[in-house]
């Protein structure tokens, strides 16, 4: 329930922000160019409140789920009067969105992705310049830490040690890119290229696909990143259990497992699975001492463990230049829209699987992932990530979206002459029986990745 209540509360925030920012435009640029907007709502449904200034109802509703704006003559059954029947406003009422010329028309839909652009962009500004949380001690190379025998990493050929210099398209990637790269090959084969020791190796790396209800990590595939230098510190050792039986204690730490120099607990329980409970023996630093001891793994939940809490990785605030802020933003929004247009295109091209699109139900799972954890990066980075979906989404020529309007008029400027109301209108009722079907497909595909499904098999 409270993982419900979080997701819930975090997606109404999310969406509701991303929506209200996205129809800000549209309402801003209608405004300038003299287009009568009716109504600027904050959520959909019954009014709650409001208030009417010169001919806008600014309102709030019901429903706090995105928001919407009306302007006259928008829609097409707006246009449509039956005879006889006398309309609010006579058919060239001058504030008619309808009644205003077409490059107008064009730059009011363009207004809602553009200001959802604005946002990612001033979002990962704020962040870099403001916050920008690293690692108190950072390795800056993108360093395999260990890789677990047979995994896909194995069978690739990665070695621990390795440096990632090209991965798929990128050179010489981030972690954080080499995990959106594999999250878009997945079940595909990508080159990487590692320094191994100096030594440049080539490799094709066979990427699994991610297990249905799981976010996709290279993790999983078997090579666990190096993020800090040093060595594992423990925090806390759980009575009764190996570590505790083996000497560990608070405020040790652990230089190496069997001869490996690990540096994160992520990559030592990778070890651990390897050896399915075998002796371990480790090296340890206290006050200044070198000891060895021997612990034996036992099973835990799903996997072998020694029992201890590691100490987690130390962060510090360190804010960049407004300079650099940008710089990191620019990149920061270039990357991912450039990976949601390969997404696309391979959706487009059938060589990835509609079923890894998010609806509502996995958007909202992502939202209440990231208010939990620890840090702003993760909350900063999803919402920009989300706004530059719903702009680059709604820029696609499919009618209903913004994309699909200004597609209709740059027909009708080709054409010098309006496409009738009745097909227009015909067109957006087709569009809108694919998009009700496409979006009972998404989020019934979300459904079954949420883990009360997930963990039932046959």
């Amino acid at each position: 329930m409270h993982e419900f209540l979080v997701a819930s509360a975090a997606f109404i925030v999310l969406i509701g922000l991303m929506v209200v920012v996205h129809e800000f435009g549209h309402f801003a640029v209608a405004k300038l160019c003299g287009v009568r907007v009716e109504s600027f709502s904050v959520g959909f449904g019954p009014r709650l409140f409001g208030y009417k200034y010169g001919d806008t109802d600014y309102k709030i509703c019901l429903l706090p789920v995105g928001g919407f704006v009306k302007m006259t003559g928008e829609a097409p059954e707006q246009n449509l009067e039956a005879p006889g029947s006398q309309s609010q406003f006579p058919p060239n009422d001058p504030g008619s969105f309808l009644n205003h010329p077409r490059w107008q028309r064009m730059l009011i839909g363009l207004a809602g992705p553009f200001c959802n652009f604005v946002l990612a962009f001033v979002l990962m500004v704020f962040y870099f310049g403001w916050i920008n949380e690293v690692p108190k001690y950072e390795v800056t190379t993108t360093t395999i830490e260990w890789v677990t025998p047979d995994s896909p990493a194995g069978k690739a050929g990665l070695e621990s040690g390795d440096i990632i210099r090209h991965f798929d398209t990128v050179d010489n990637p981030t972690w954080e890119q080499v995990n959106m790269r594999a999250a878009v090959n997945q079940g595909q084969i990508v080159p990487v290229t590692v320094d191994r020791g100096g030594k440049t190796v080539q490799l094709s790396f066979h990427l699994p696909a991610a297990v249905k209800g799981q976010n996709f990590d290279v993790g999983d595939t078997g090579a666990i990143p190096q993020f800090v230098p040093g060595p594992i510190g423990v925090e806390e050792v759980q009575p009764g259990m190996p570590a505790e039986q083996a000497g560990l204690r608070a405020g040790d730490a652990i230089q190496s497992v069997d001869g490996h120099p690990f540096h994160y607990v992520q990559a030592l329980l990778a070890y651990l699975q390897t050896g399915q409970g075998k002796p371990v023996t480790l090296t340890i630093l206290r006050k200044g001492a070198t000891l060895q001891m021997v612990a034996h793994p036992t099973k835990l939940d799903t996997g072998w463990k020694l029992g201890f809490a590691a100490q987690p990785i130390p962060f510090h605030s360190a804010p960049l230049t407004f300079g650099d802020a940008v710089y990191k933003s620019e990149g920061f929004c270039a990357d991912n829209s450039s990976l949601i247009l390969d997404v696309l295109g391979r959706i487009f091209t059938r060589k990835v699987s509609v079923s890894q699109l998010s609806g509502p139900v996995g958007i909202a799972r992502m939202a209440g992932q990231a208010a939990e954890m620890t840090g702003w990066l993760p909350k900063f980075e999803l919402a920009a990530a989300i706004s530059l979906n719903l702009g680059i989404l709604n820029l696609l020529p499919f009618p209903i979206l913004d994309g699909g309007g200004i597609l209709l008029l740059l027909i009708e400027s080709v054409i010098r002459r309006d496409i009738g109301i009745n097909v227009k209108e015909r067109i957006y009722q087709a569009a809108f029986v694919v998009l009700v079907v496409l979006a009972v497909f998404v989020i019934f595909n979300d459904v079954t990745k949420l883990p009360i499904f997930t963990h039932l098999k046959p």
